[in-house]
C-alpha cells in the first residue's frame, strides 16, 4: 500500500519528464537538415537560382571588322634560263633563304665567252682600220689645196671614215650583247626570299624558251594577306584609312592564336556583287615566319576606338524571338528581361547604346534557368568583382 502511494506521489514528475523528452525530440526533428523547420527556413534560399553577375560599365572599347583571307607571297618569281646551254651546277639548297643577287645556278659559259672574245676581236680590227682611214683622210686634206689629191679622193675618204666609225659602233654593240649573254650563264636571285623545290638537275640542257624554270623564289618578309570584309564595313574602313595607318592582326583559322600584326595596304576599287564583300590587302613584317604563302587566316581590322562606351560582357547578351536582350538583376534579387540595342559585338565585350545604364547588374551565367520574376542568388566571387 505504501509502494502504491509512493508511485502516485512521483507521477507529476514522470509526466513532466516525458513531456520534456517529447519537446526535445520535436526541436531536434525541426532543426535537422530534413526537418520541416529547416525546410521552411531554407525554402526561399533553395528557390533562388545561383548565377554570376557583372556590372554595366563604361570603357574605351576597340571596334574591329573581321574577315577570312589567304596569305600571299609579297613577290613570286619563277627563275628561268635566259640563254641555252648545259646546266653545270645548282648553287642553292631547296628551301633556304637567299639574298638578292646570290648565285642560284651556272650554265656552261664557254660558248658565250668565245663569242665575247670574237666580238672584241672584230671591234679591235675595225678600230684599227678606222684609225688608218682617218690618217689617210688627214693626208688627203693636206694635199688637196696643192691639187695633189682630187676632191673625189677626199670625199671618198670621208665616206670611208664614216663607214668604219659606224662599224666600230656596231662592234661595240656586239661586244655589249656578248657580255650580256655571258652574264646570263650565271643565274642569280632577282629577289631576297626563300627558294622552292629544284625543278631541273645539273647536267640537263636548259633553254631560254623553256617554261618549266629552275626554281620558284618567294619573298615572305614582308608578306601579304588578301581577305574580304562585308560591304557594310567600307565606310568605317575608309574613314580609318583617312586618319592614317590601319592596324590588322592576323589570327589562326580558329580566331584565337595571333600570328602577326601589320597594316592595311589597299582597299579594292569595287565590291563583289555576288558575295557583297570587298577585298582588302594587308602587309605584315612576318619576322618569325609564322605566315606562309597559301595559308588560310582570319584578319581582324581595327576600325576605331569607342571612347567611354557602355559595355556588358559578351556572355550577358541573349537572343530571342523579339531581338537582343539581357537579364537585369533588380533590387529584390529577381530578374527582368531587358531589351537592348547593340552597336558592336566582340568575343569579350558588347557595346550597348540603349536599354541599360551604368551601374546596372546583368546575369552572365545560367540564363537557361531564368525567366522574368525568378529570384537569383549571386555567387560571392562575382559579387566581389561587382
Amino acid at each position: 500500500m505504501s509502494s502504491v502511494r509512493a508511485l502516485l506521489d512521483r507521477r507529476p514528475r514522470i509526466v513532466l519528464a516525458c513531456a520534456g523528452v517529447l519537446v526535445l525530440a520535436a526541436l531536434v526533428w525541426m532543426l535537422a537538415p530534413g526537418g520541416s523547420g529547416s525546410r521552411a527556413a531554407d525554402r526561399d534560399g533553395a528557390a533562388a537560382v545561383p548565377v554570376d553577375a557583372a556590372l554595366v560599365a563604361r570603357a574605351d572599347i576597340p571596334v574591329y571588322a573581321e574577315g577570312l583571307g589567304t596569305v600571299q607571297a609579297f613577290y613570286t618569281v619563277k627563275v628561268t634560263a635566259r640563254v641555252d646551254g648545259q646546266l653545270e651546277r645548282v648553287a642553292f639548297t631547296e628551301g633556304q633563304s637567299v639574298r638578292k643577287g646570290a648565285l642560284l645556278a651556272q650554265i656552261d659559259p664557254r660558248p658565250y665567252q668565245a663569242a665575247l672574245d670574237q666580238a672584241r676581236a672584230n671591234r679591235a680590227k675595225d678600230a684599227a682600220m678606222l684609225a688608218n682611214a682617218r690618217q689617210d683622210l688627214t693626208r688627203y686634206e693636206m694635199l688637196a689645196p696643192q691639187e695633189l689629191a682630187s676632191k673625189q679622193q677626199v670625199d671618198t675618204q670621208h665616206a670611208l671614215v664614216a663607214q668604219l666609225t659606224a662599224q666600230v659602233q656596231s662592234d661595240e654593240a656586239a661586244v655589249e650583247n656578248a657580255e650580256t649573254q655571258l652574264s646570263y650563264t650565271s643565274i642569280t636571285s632577282p629577289i631576297s626570299g626563300r627558294s622552292g623545290i629544284r625543278l631541273v638537275d645539273p647536267g640537263n640542257i636548259v633553254r631560254a624558251a623553256d617554261t618549266t624554270g629552275i626554281v620558284v623564289m618567294t619573298q615572305v618578309q614582308p608578306i601579304a594577306v588578301m581577305f574580304t570584309l562585308p560591304e557594310d564595313a567600307i565606310t568605317a574602313l575608309t574613314a580609318a584609312l583617312s586618319n592614317g595607318t590601319v592596324q590588322v592582326v592576323a589570327l589562326s583559322r580558329d580566331g584565337h592564336t595571333e600570328l602577326d600584326r601589320g597594316t592595311v595596304a589597299l582597299l579594292d576599287n569595287q565590291i563583289d556583287q555576288t558575295t557583297g564583300t570587298i577585298r582588302v590587302k594587308a602587309t605584315f613584317p612576318n619576322a618569325n615566319e609564322r605566315l606562309w604563302p597559301g595559308q588560310f587566316v582570319s584578319a581582324r581590322v581595327l576600325l576605331r576606338i569607342e571612347k567611354q562606351a557602355l559595355t556588358i560582357p559578351a556572355t550577358a547578351l541573349q537572343r530571342g524571338p523579339n531581338g537582343l536582350f539581357t537579364y537585369l538583376v533588380q533590387a529584390d534579387s529577381t530578374v527582368a528581361v531587358r531589351p537592348i540595342t547593340v552597336l558592336n559585338e566582340s568575343e569579350e565585350h558588347v557595346i550597348v547604346t540603349n536599354g541599360l545604364a551604368s551601374g546596372d547588374r546583368v546575369v552572365i551565367s545560367n540564363q537557361y534557368r531564368l525567366q522574368p520574376g525568378v529570384r537569383v542568388r549571386i555567387s560571392s566571387a562575382s559579387a566581389a568583382k561587382s
